[in-house]
Order: structure tokens, then sequence, then C-alpha cells
């Protein structure tokens, strides 16, 4: 057929056509008509549809419609007052160590003292003393291991793992002493004070800490609100036991920072179900509120 076929359009003239295409439609059997066919349907442009709507392959037209009004966006402003210290405390700040003290007072610092020898000397011997000097050496350890974050105490003396800074300041034995009988107030009043004060046994320096936080520091506009879950393992009746976080069982805190220098601008224990909170408030609009009561927002 496909020869048969050659042979008529040779011989066709375009001269004896009266200005007409000529037109020659092969039988549907021959292979010419597959392959012109297929070549029509692969060159053939497809119809798009219109601008919102798409046709599914089982004709299903889908439209695509406004839902309700759109709201304007509002960007982010940028930083345009970062948080900084407060005027008081941009006088005091003169030295790394005049730092520290605008958040651990001298008066502070007494105070443990006092509490800690009145504790060694009741259950150990009369004698024991630490002197100030010695208690600020250990908070500096304290700190110092936190930023190294040695994870055994014994290995921030070892010979490998040691750091020289805290070998060189004090003895792994008498770091561990002060830290048996490290107390934070009056042991002999405790229990009257815990019946209206969960927070009782570290209220009085506590609330010192998180006031000078307060009056230290003016934060910038961006301030964020969350949780933070202290790793312990202590007795007490407000221990929390959080599932999702690497520490499990721990006391948490709500903190308010700054989202720029990170820096604490309020903070307060979790101790439990608030008798104060006024009824129909949200846990999440109570600590919110809080930690904007005292702050300097």
């Amino acid at each position: 057929m496909q020869q048969a076929l050659e042979m008529i359009l040779s011989e066709v003239n375009p001269c004896d056509s009266d200005g007409e295409d000529l037109e020659v439609q092969p039988d549907s059997d021959s292979e010419l008509s597959d392959q012109s066919s297929d070549e029509e349907t692969a060159s053939a442009p497809k119809k798009r549809a219109c601008l919102g709507t798409e046709t599914a392959k089982d004709g299903t037209v889908w439209r695509e419609e406004q839902v309700g009004t759109c709201l304007p966006f509002t960007p982010i402003e940028a930083y345009a007052a970062d948080g900084e210290p407060t005027a008081k405390a941009r006088r005091n700040i003169t030295s790394r160590l005049r730092s520290f003290l605008c958040f651990i007072t001298f008066d502070m610092l007494h105070s443990i003292q006092e509490w800690t020898i009145q504790h060694a000397q009741q259950t150990e011997h009369v004698h024991w003393f630490m002197d100030l000097p010695e208690l600020m050496a250990f908070i500096a350890i304290v700190i110092l291991r936190g930023v190294t974050r040695v994870p055994s105490l014994n290995d921030c003396w070892s010979a490998n793992l040691g750091n020289p800074q805290i070998i060189g300041t004090m003895a792994r034995n008498r770091f561990q002493d002060i830290m048996q009988h490290l107390r934070f107030d009056d042991k002999s009043t405790r229990s009257d004070r815990a019946k209206t004060d969960k927070f009782a046994a570290i209220s009085s320096v506590w609330g010192s800490f998180v006031t000078n936080c307060i009056t230290c520091y003016n934060p910038g506009l961006h301030i964020t609100v969350d949780e933070q879950l202290f790793p312990s393992k202590t007795r007490c009746c407000f221990l929390q036991y959080i599932a999702s976080k690497p520490d499990k069982f721990g006391i948490k805190f709500w903190v308010a920072c700054d989202l720029k220098s990170k820096y604490i601008c309020n903070v307060f224990p979790y101790l439990g179900k608030d008798p104060n909170r006024p009824t129909g408030e949200r846990l999440s609009e109570n600590v919110v509120m809080r930690l904007m009561a005292h702050s300097h927002f």
C-alpha cells in the first residue's frame, strides 16, 4: 500500500489543481498513518488553562479562590533600640569584679557566708570558717565549670582534663567541703517560713539577685518568654518531670530574656499551682503578666 501511494504522488502535477491544496488521506492501517498521527500528537500545542484554574485528568476543573480578606503584612522592624545597661550599672561597672558585684552584692555574699559557717559549725566542728575571698573563689570555680562544661567534678582537678585556673584557685577537697555546707538562709527558721514560701531555702538571696538583674539593664524592643528546667533530683514538693527534656527531673523556671543580648530580664521558679492566680486566667497569661510586672519594659 505504501508503494502504491508513492506512485500516485509521483504522477500528480501541482499545475493540474484548481488552486486548492491537494490532500491525500492514506488508509488508517498504514504505518505512515501511525507515524503521522504520532507526530501530530506530539507537535500539537496543548491548550493552557485559564489563570487560577487547573483541569485534572478526569475532567474536573479546579479553581483557585480567595477566602476571606487578605490581612496587611507588617514587617518586623529592625532593632531600633538594643538593650543596654542602666545608668546606675554603667557607673558601677569599672572592672570584671565590679560587674559581678552588680548581681551578687557584698550584702548577699555576707549572708551566704554567715549561714554557711553556721551550718558547718553546727554539723561538723565549731572552728570551721570561710572568709569572703574564699567564698568568691568558690563561686568563680562554679561559673568556670559552667563555661568549660566538664561533666564530672573530679575531672576539674584531674591531670588530663583538669583546668589549670581551677587547680590553682582552690583544692578539690576544700571545694567539696564548702559545697557540703553551703547555705543561703537560717535553717533554724526555715520550717516556719516554708509554710508560706516554698522557695524559703533560697528566696532571700534569690529575690535580691532577680532585683539586681531587673535594675541593671534596660531591655531592647524584642523579649522572649520561655521555660527552662534546671537539672536537679533534690527532694522538694515542686520538682518537675518533663519527658521531652534532656534532663527529665529538675526545677522549672519561667524566664524573660532580651532576644539579642540573651540577658535575663526577669525570672521566677514554678512552685506548683498558684493560689493567688485569678480565677479564669490561663497559666500562660499569668506567667507573662508576672514577668512584666516589675521589669523595665
